[in-house]
């Protein structure tokens, strides 16, 4: 036996001794159960082991019974969450091969070992949630471990000095570090100027005094700042203002992996850098003066909170600059005069606080304001707005009111000439996509062989191409290998066309094929869509997922690399066929189809943590492989939400005839809209018609169906093709699983895991029905606690 996953069941009781008699056990997975006890001496006997993983268990005792000498291979120890304690055994030092290690939330203690620094090859480093001392011998020990990207040891050295000795140094290739909630004194080192790869710093938690250092801007890669909860004091410097990580809405960052989650609360993890929002966190300080106006310089930040100092002035106009802002804290400080009307810009805002300040005047109507609560607003006598007590006056409020009707009286123009011009568009519809194919397939191709002959066989470019390691195997791929394969993206090899760019068929020398996305367009949308398909699929990984090879950053272009598909999309079977006999898709394979595409549904939906929702769910968007097999496919414009929140706050996006009806009333996205959208596919699939019909005058697919269903006309409703083939009874159970999805209240649709089953009790009485098992089988997710 060479793999031993036993993760996330209820096994207790301790790991047997006889677990040393599995010779060439290579991995072993004991994570997310109720084990306990300690390591048996016998372990060291599974000389072969490569990875152990046993975190989230009660397991308890000291590792010095283990002897990890014996194990030459060892890359991976994950033990987060038990209860491990004493010091770290000495014989881990000698697995030279080791590369990750994270001994997290344990109650091991003293000082680090200097046999740490023998780990060469060691990348990643967690300590955090333990007791710790000595801060300064831990990294001065440290520095010599070359290869260190990520390196947390919060909630360690406990009121310690932070050491500012320039002898600390050698950490070149650090990327993330975290010395958070330590309660450390001193002041923000020096030597952390000499981190020139520098991507996340965390110290928040402690007691540093003193300003922000002006060097801080020199730290070119530097998007993630925290420094909250100190006691920082001086003006916030303009030095902050000009990081060039957070200047920039699509500057580069290395697409790598961690060689563990990261996590940045207990059910938020990141496997990717890119992943993670550009924050800039200055609370429960001490700084004073006003907020600079250069702030809205920082286009790229996700997250601002500067909440809980003694801030004085205007809230900045330039705020308002900031557009993909989704959380602002201004709140507990001196701030005066009145809340920008500029900050209605915030279309992706999602929290938002100005409490227990001095501002005055109306709140501004619109955007996102209506979706805040009132305690955003509290603690501001002078403030005035229909969500307060203080109502505002005529003279108050007529500026904004006056704007308000403005702004509304042209959006009813220009809906009103939408509607009356959409018979035109949809007539024009299909035209216009064969003109935007052509001019992209053309404008694309030049642009391509422009950055291909001058960056693409560059060898200090190579690296900007990672391969997903759930899929890579031993294979080898290099940005140029794709050149060759999609021949420099001739657009002979273009396969399809979506919203930010092309899809190319690449076939490698070894005769396998990838589907090739290169990303083009607005950058700043183009950057979303990229770290939204690598964030989500990343972490998700089903049969009925599209599978996610690789990622690569090349100049300003960005490509995606999937397996590719054989037979398209299932909306090219369903609408674009010939009267080709081959190309029907008889009821069986339909309802395999809809049952795979839910089972992937289900999985980000129920499985990922946090849950991700897709946001576009429509037939183009499940592929099928040579065995007509369903995949859900294209995250670009999926967000996540946590499990117990039941939206996230965002911009109406979609496509016409899958868009649920209440996305109109407000900018938020749910679990019920994609179940909606589902909904649709499943009706294409009864049907074989497009949601919204072209070159027709006829009606949409949704309120034709319903319109027919009250009538009691359900059977006329189904495919032509599919009538007397003796299915009719299982398509009209499906045709009664669809209405329920797309019912006009989101609280009456069933939850995804409904629809699985019930997809699943309809049996197509056939003996090959291999595509979908008979329950949805979801892999096993070992990585949803916090592991600092």
């Amino acid at each position: 036996m060479a793999i031993l996953d036993l993760g996330e069941n209820n096994f207790n009781g301790m790991i047997p001794d006889s677990i040393g008699q599995l010779k060439r056990l290579q991995e072993l997975h004991l994570d997310y159960n109720s084990m306990s006890g300690e390591l048996p001496p016998t372990l060291s006997n599974c000389t072969n082991l490569i990875t152990i993983d046993l975190k989230s268990n009660t397991f308890s005792g000291e590792l010095n019974k283990v002897n990890f000498a014996n194990f030459p291979n060892l890359k991976t120890v994950d033990l987060i969450w038990n209860n491990f304690s004493g010091t770290i055994p000495e014989s881990i030092y000698s697995c030279r091969n080791l590369i990750a290690l994270r001994l997290s939330a344990n109650k091991f203690h003293g000082k680090l070992s200097e046999g740490l620094g023998n780990l060469k090859s060691l990348s990643f480093l967690s300590l955090s949630n333990n007791s710790f001392s000595n801060i300064t011998n831990a990294l001065q020990i440290l520095r010599s471990s070359k290869n260190l990207t990520t390196l947390l040891l919060g909630m360690n050295f406990m009121n310690e000095t932070m050491p500012d000795d320039a002898r600390i140094d050698g950490f070149d290739n650090l990327q993330v570090l975290a010395i958070e909630d330590c309660l450390l004194s001193g002041k923000i080192p020096f030597w952390i100027l000499e981190l020139a790869n520098l991507e996340m710093l965390f110290l928040r938690g402690n007691r540093l005094s003193g300003p922000i250092p002006t060097w801080i801007n020199t730290l070119d890669y530097l998007f993630y700042l925290d420094i909250s909860n100190n006691s920082l004091t001086g003006e916030i410097p303009t030095a902050l203002m000009t990081m060039p990580m957070l200047e920039k809405t699509a500057a580069h960052l290395g697409p790598r992996i961690f060689d563990l989650p990261v996590y940045d609360t207990p059910s938020l993890q990141y496997r990717i850098p890119i992943a993670f929002p550009k924050v800039l966190n200055l609370s429960s300080n001490k700084f004073t003066g006003m907020i600079p106006p250069e702030i809205g310089q920082l286009k790229a930040l996700i997250s601002l909170d500067i909440s809980c100092n003694n801030l004085t002035g205007p809230v900045p106009l330039s705020i308002g600059n900031l557009t993909n802002l989704q959380v602002l804290d201004l709140s507990n400080n001196n701030l005066t005069g009145e809340i920008p009307a500029a900050l209605r810009n915030l279309n992706f805002l999602s929290k938002f606080n100005v409490s227990n300040n001095n501002l005055e005047g109306p709140i501004p109507t619109g955007g996102q304001f209506s979706t805040f609560q009132n305690s955003s607003f509290y603690g501001n006598p002078k403030l005035c707005g229909s969500m307060l007590v203080r109502q505002c006056s005529s003279a108050q409020a007529h500026p904004a009111f006056t704007k308000e009707r403005k702004r509304k009286a042209i959006f009813a123009i220009a809906f009103g000439v939408f509607f009356a011009g959409i018979a035109v568009v949809l007539l024009l519809g299909l035209l216009l996509v064969l003109i935007r194919l052509k001019s992209l397939t053309s404008t694309n191709r030049r642009e391509d062989n422009r950055d291909v002959q001058t960056t693409s066989f560059d060898s200090s470019s190579e690296h900007e191409l990672i391969m997903m390691p759930q899929v890579r195997g031993d294979k080898k791929l290099t940005f140029s290998d794709i050149v060759k394969a999609t021949n420099n993206f001739d657009q002979e090899h273009i396969i399809g066309c979506g919203g930010y760019g092309l899809v190319y068929k690449a076939e490698l020398p070894d005769g396998s094929k990838l589907a090739i996305k290169k990303l083009n367009g607005e950058m700043c949308l183009m950057e979303r869509e990229f770290n939204a398909e690598v964030e989500a699929l990343s972490m998700a990984h089903h049969d009925h997922l599209v599978p996610l090879w690789g990622y690569g950053i090349q100049g300003n272009s960005r490509f995606l690399i999937y397996s590719f598909m054989e037979n398209g999309s299932l909306d090219d079977w369903l609408h674009n066929r010939d009267d080709d006999a081959s190309t029907f898709l008889d009821w069986p394979t339909r309802l395999r189809i809809a049952q795979g595409a839910s089972c992937g549904l289900s999985y980000i939906h129920n499985v990922c943590k946090p849950h991700i929702v897709h946001r576009d769910i429509k037939s183009s968007n499940i592929l099928l492989d040579k065995e007509l097999k369903a995949y859900v496919a294209d995250f670009g414009l999926s967000r996540l939400i946590l499990p117990n929140k039941t939206h996230v706050t965002t911009e109406l996006v979609g496509t016409l005839g899958y868009i649920p009806p209440e996305y109109g009333q407000g900018w938020v996205a749910t679990l019920r809209g994609d179940i909606y959208s589902f909904g649709v596919v499943l009706l294409e699939l009864l049907t074989g018609l497009r949601p919204v019909p072209v070159l027709s005058t006829s009606k949409e697919l949704v309120p034709w169906v319903l319109e027919m269903r009250s009538q009691g006309k359900q059977i006329e409703v189904l495919d032509p093709t599919l009538r007397g083939t003796g299915h009719e009874e299982q398509m009209l159970k499906v045709l009664e699983v669809a209405c329920k999805c797309v019912n006009y209240n989101p609280s009456m649709r069933p939850p995804i895991m409904e629809v699985v089953s019930w997809l699943e009790s309809i049996n197509t009485g056939l003996q090959t029905q291999k595509s979908v098992k008979k329950k949805c089988s979801f892999p096993v997710i070992h990585e949803n606690l916090v592991a600092k």
